[in-house]
């Protein structure tokens, strides 16, 4: 009889043991969840912020950068070799995969004294004394897409009639102001010789 009750209590003692354990086992499996999803929040959160401080950084730059660029001479013309007349130049895109509304572009002329907005105009409508700037896809440059878009690696040349009221002569300082409608400005910024002719190449 006395060894049946012992067995019973050891028996009982034991079971005691491993409710225990599992209680442990339970709080244990608790604060593991715990912490994993509070790690989990923690680094989503971090992920969270690291995306948007980069596309805060890619605006960033993309709102310093100029999307486009001068390329090859700028040409000036007189036709009487004392006053400048017009410009025409080249530009393509300074990073490949964007493209430039070129019919949304703000053209500005300014000297030393006086500045003032050119307004835009068909390419077969501008003259030389219209006071407005033109532009359309060089030739050799392929078509891409939309024909008022500059895009990859296409060219575009532009030409810029001095506006009304301006008469740059020698040795003046001229700007043209590029204005895209997203990116930094694009500044054309030349000195007339001593000597001006029908067609200047204005280093």
């Amino acid at each position: 009889m006395y060894q049946t009750l012992k067995k019973a209590l050891k028996g009982l003692h034991i079971s005691e043991k491993g409710m225990t354990g599992l209680e442990t086992a339970i709080i244990l499996i608790a604060f593991v969840t715990v912490a994993s999803v509070l790690a989990y929040s923690v680094l989503s959160a971090g992920i969270f912020s690291a995306e948007k401080g980069k596309e805060t950084v890619y605006s960033g730059l993309q709102s310093a950068q100029a999307s486009t660029e001068v390329h090859g001479s700028v040409i000036g013309s007189s036709a009487d070799n004392s006053t400048l007349n017009y410009i025409e130049f080249l530009i393509g895109l300074t990073i490949p995969d964007e493209k430039v509304d070129i019919s949304s572009l703000v053209v500005n002329f300014y000297d030393s004294t006086n500045s003032t907005n050119v307004q835009n105009s068909a390419w077969g409508a501008w003259t030389d004394s219209s006071g407005t700037w033109t532009s359309q896809i060089s030739p050799g440059s392929t078509e891409r897409g939309a024909a008022n878009f500059l895009e990859s690696d296409e060219l575009h040349i532009v030409k810029v009639d001095v506006p009304a009221g301006f008469t740059p002569g020698a040795y003046d300082t001229f700007t043209v102001e590029v204005l895209p409608p997203t990116g930094a400005a694009l500044t054309v910024k030349r000195a007339l010789p001593g000597q001006l002719q029908p067609k200047m190449d204005l280093q």
